[in-house]
């Protein structure tokens, strides 16, 4: 019954995907399946010889530059907006809404897509990307995206690190991450694919505890947001009321300051509790967690922070002789109206879950080809990004179909009875189950070969674009040299 179930979910979803994003183009289908079945394809013109993509390669790139195709920049953005938003309709069937949890968890973060010698790719800027060598600034020349996404719930012994990307969105050189990805909760708020009344906890890495992310994230009355901050920050306690007469003078907001690195200055938590946490390795710790209500951070003329009291964590982990076990402690702060409905367990836990967004990201790039993609025109990479969440889901959703297919070197095979297979086990026998499902989209017709370029006809060579080094300085000219 569970297995005719799943298999149901995957046909409804790979039919409102074929018909509804894809309008019915038989080419992107046939992309799809074979970017989620991809087990050999170093490049993305391999995908080509994939089984599943039952067109030549040429098809290809035709396919990925009509997925979307618009006549103007501004053209382009509302079609990429109404595409998203039949992308999240087409998945508010296929959600995976928590029942033993009694909130929602999202989470969003950025990753580089690198692009140093495409001097013919608009809109390049330095971005961040992380660097194994020390002595290299980690900063790379390209795109970055924003991702999206849903944590589902985790079975007991669950330790396959699985996410539901939802939006998956380019920033752009004049904006931030954090803009971004405000504009991404809009998006999904205003769609209402979410349960109406439910909890919702967003997390987010230290780029989105500033100020003006918690102001524009605050309007979401639904909506706790759970972010990580730096060791060297310094808050406020909430002023007392003083006697003062009503109206006159300015009101105090902001009291006694509460700076992280002066530990004298801290006071009594108004929670206190220890909990015993075993690693995935079996090495247990003792996690101990303190919390402070209702702190203030700073904020500017249009940033009221004082109408967005915050909880504040302080997580230690410590080994079984009561020494820490790392070198600093880990400071979270909740954000929103009902952050008194989380304990200070279940945000730790929370935050904890946000690092299954960066295995996405490393399997998206080893194995999806998220980063592989070459191309001159900004708009086809976009595109890109759209049908690499669109093969994720679907790997989610078949990774309950699967039979686990180890390698001979692999020793320690888990079982479907023991947890979820990962995003590589389903991908190495997904190709069998789109065999038996079959495609929705039509057989491909072959029509010869086109004509090509005209004899003698000289193409323009593409116009350079120089890197955006954000932060510089603009001369502005003077009048009388204008």
């Amino acid at each position: 019954m569970v297995l005719e179930t799943a298999l149901s979910k995957l046909l409804t979803f790979r039919q409102g995907i074929f018909l509804t994003v894809f309008g019915g183009v038989a080419v992107l289908m046939d992309l799809l399946d074979a970017i989620s079945s991809n087990t050999t394809a170093s490049s993305v013109v391999e995908l080509s010889l994939t089984p599943q993509f039952r067109r030549r390669y040429g098809s290809l790139y035709r396919g990925i530059s009509h997925f979307l195709d618009g006549s103007s920049e501004v053209e382009s953005d509302q079609k990429r907006l109404q595409k998203e938003k039949q992308w999240l309709q087409v998945m508010k069937e296929h959600l995976p809404i928590p029942q033993t949890r009694k909130w929602v968890l999202l989470a969003t973060d950025v990753t580089p897509t690198p692009r140093q010698f495409a001097s013919t790719l608009s809109d390049r800027s330095a971005v961040y990307s992380p660097n194994a060598v020390l002595s290299n600034k980690p900063i790379t020349v390209g795109h970055q995206y924003s991702h999206l996404v849903l944590l589902p719930v985790k079975t007991p012994g669950q330790k396959s690190p699985w996410v539901v990307p939802l939006s998956a969105r380019r920033v752009p050189s004049q904006q931030t991450g954090t803009e971004v990805a405000s504009e991404q909760l809009d998006t999904l708020f205003k769609e209402a694919i979410l349960p109406p009344g439910k909890l919702c906890v967003h997390v987010g890495d230290t780029a989105y505890s500033s100020a003006k992310f918690v102001h524009q994230t605050a309007r979401h009355k639904d909506v706790v947001q759970i972010a990580r901050v730096r060791c060297d920050r310094g808050f406020y306690r909430t002023a007392v009321p003083d006697n003062a007469v009503a109206g006159a003078g300015h009101p105090h907001w902001f009291g006694k300051a509460f700076n992280l690195k002066n530990a004298d200055a801290w006071g009594k938590p108004n929670e206190q509790l220890s909990v015993a946490h075993t690693t995935g390795n079996g090495k247990t710790f003792t996690v101990q967690i303190q919390a402070w209500h209702n702190l203030l951070m700073r904020g500017k003329k249009k940033l009221p922070m004082h109408q967005h009291p915050f909880t504040l964590i302080r997580v230690l982990w410590l080994n079984a002789d009561g020494t820490p076990a790392f070198k600093r402690a880990m400071w979270l702060i909740a954000v929103g109206d009902r952050r008194h409905e989380l304990s200070g367990t279940e945000i730790w836990q929370a935050y904890a879950q946000r690092y299954d967004i960066e295995h996405y990201f490393r399997f998206g790039k080893q194995r999806l080809l998220m980063a592989s993609f070459q191309t001159p025109e900004v708009e086809h990479e976009e595109n890109w990004q759209q049908l690499i969440i669109m093969a994720y889901v679907q790997l989610f959703l078949a990774s309950s179909l699967v039979q686990t297919l180890p390698r001979p070197w692999e020793s320690k095979i888990i079982t479907p009875e023991q947890s979820s297979p990962s995003p590589s086990q389903v991908q190495r026998d997904l190709g069998r189950i789109i065999r038996q499902l079959g495609s929705p989209a039509d057989d491909p017709k072959p029509r010869g070969n086109s004509k090509g370029r005209a004899h003698g006809k000289k193409q323009n060579p593409r116009k350079r674009h120089p890197v955006v080094l954000k932060g510089k300085k603009i001369k502005i000219p003077k009048k009388e040299d204008a």
